[in-house]
């Protein structure tokens, strides 16, 4: 098994520990999971302040002037590369910080990284408040993704190693659940913020150092994870974690013995995780870690998120509509999470998959229909109420699907696949692959309206259609595996095979 996975299916002893949930790993995932919070809280907040004319008027004041033309070109409203820089300067520091963040990780912990991060992203909260000029503005985003970067990279890989491995799913579904918790949270906040008048905006993005304070201060009350106490030599301490997330200490001592015989071989197998990545028998874990969270961004869920409300002005709604709609959207993407947490250990991650991509695409196609049918191509037509509505309607149901499938199954899927000599490394190459999509997504997708106009919505459904052949032909089922026997359906995999190693002799090997 490549990396040293020495366990298999049928040679991992199997303890009541396996499926238990006690009180103490639910306090401790959960206040990993809030590192969702935050990022969710930025993604929802960005959407809102950006259709608030205060705002618009201080930092981007050319768009109020085209919001004002007798006959506006709907598709190019707000088509500004400086307010897309607003929105995609948090993801393009955000990519820098997750690949730092892995090598930090090695040093500091799980833990330790929550903490590092929830600071720096309290540090961009407050100069983004204290704004005054547009450069001030952006570099506050610029922390603020430094700050994501951390916290995404270490939350997933917290949580996976510390959820019991049949609950794994529903656990690591929570980080989405808070993110997608944030959002909601951050639209209801810009709605109240609007009516503040010339300076509620200010008020919308203070509210996001609460969340990271709340994360930050709870970091500090829960241990790290065995996996990387052992990884830095801490054995009594690992055995503290583990039988304080267990709660069965007759059962963690063999578990505990079986993460130090993993560790010893991934240790023996590896000195530089990031250079190792790309060896032949990493090639399955890297093109997933790398493809997954990219193709998460191509869904076209970047227009709900980031531009919901500035769509909905676009389509015609008041300010007031068009941020009640934006809570609607995301209290559905909120809601869906728990479907995902139901389903994702029962049913498996591969059918989530599969069946959120057809409904997505099928939306896609019906958005592109309603546009084309109500703007046309010159876009200076408005959208009657009916087809506002149907608009609103369909990215519902997007917001759905992508809720209980690429949503939370980026987080979970590349954490758990990835042996633990090469994890940091992977998660930094996930979380840096989504970011690096997303802030190009953000930074043109307005353009991209501007010129495709109804058109965007079929390229993303070609997309989100490439991405759904893709996991069913080359994502095998990863769910109920321990993290030491993953690597087992790469083996038995149709394509896959090739190029991993034989767990038995590799592990010898290690050993000799």
């Amino acid at each position: 098994m490549a990396g040293g996975t020495f366990a298999t299916q049928g040679s991992h002893p199997r303890h009541a520990a396996d499926g238990a949930i006690t009180g103490s790993v639910v306090i401790i995932c959960i206040v990993a999971a809030s590192a969702g919070l935050i990022f969710g809280y930025d993604v929802g907040i960005s959407g809102g302040i950006t259709a608030m004319p205060p705002f618009l008027e201080k930092f981007f004041p050319s768009i109020p002037k085209k919001m004002a033309e007798a006959k506006p070109n709907q598709y190019c409203i707000f088509d500004s590369q400086a307010l897309t820089a607003f929105t995609s300067s948090l993801y393009i520091s955000g990519l820098v910080s997750s690949l730092i963040a892995g090598r930090v990780t090695t040093t500091t912990g799980r833990r330790g990284i929550l903490i590092i991060g929830g600071i720096i992203f309290m540090i961009g909260t407050l100069l983004g408040v204290v704004a005054v000029n547009l450069a001030m503005l952006i570099l506050g985003r610029l922390l603020l993704g430094f700050g994501v970067g951390f916290t995404n990279q270490a939350a997933p890989i917290y949580i996976t190693e510390m959820a019991p491995p049949k609950w794994r799913g529903a656990f690591t579904t929570a980080f989405q659940s808070f993110l997608g918790g944030g959002a909601l949270l951050a639209t209801i906040i810009n709605w109240f913020a609007s009516k503040m008048g010339e300076n509620g905006w200010r008020f919308s993005l203070g509210c996001a150092g609460i969340p990271a304070i709340i994360m930050t201060v709870g970091a500090f009350f829960i241990p790290d994870t065995p996996s990387s106490l052992i990884q830095r030599g801490q054995l009594q301490k690992a055995r503290q974690s583990l039988n304080q997330v267990r709660g069965v200490d007759s059962d963690t001592e063999a578990e505990l013995n079986n993460l130090i015989n993993y560790h010893e071989a991934a240790k023996a197998a590896t000195k530089q995780p990031y250079k190792t990545i790309f060896q032949r028998k990493y090639r399955p874990h890297l093109v997933m870690t790398a493809a997954i969270p990219s193709f998460q961004q191509l869904t076209g869920i970047n227009i709900v998120a980031f531009y919901a409300p500035v769509l909905f002005r676009s389509v015609g709604l008041s300010l007031n509509g068009s941020l009640v709609g934006a809570i609607i959207l995301n209290f559905i993407n909120f809601s869906s999470t728990f479907v995902s947490a139901y389903s994702v250990d029962r049913f498996g991650r591969r059918l989530l998959f599969l069946e959120a991509g057809v409904q997505i695409i099928l939306c896609q196609l019906v958005l592109a229909y309603i546009f084309s049918a109500e703007l046309g191509t010159a876009g200076t037509s408005s959208f009657s109420k009916g087809s506002a509505i149907l608009v609103l309607v369909l990215m519902c149901i997007i917001s759905a699907g992508f809720g209980w499938s690429w949503g939370p199954l980026t987080w979970i899927v590349p954490s758990e696949i990835l042996p633990l000599e090469v994890r940091p490394a992977g998660q930094g190459i996930c979380i840096a692959s989504n970011f690096l999509l997303t802030f190009i997504l953000s930074q043109v997708f307005l353009s991209i309206l501007c010129k495709m106009k109804y058109g965007v919505f079929l390229f993303y459904a070609g997309w989100v259609m490439i991405m759904t052949v893709f996991v069913g032909l080359f994502l095998p089922e990863t769910k109920g595996l321990h993290l030491q026997e993953m690597n087992k359906i790469w083996q038995d995999h149709w394509f896959w095979y090739r190029f991993v190693e034989d767990p038995s002799s590799n592990y010898a090997n290690l050993t000799e």
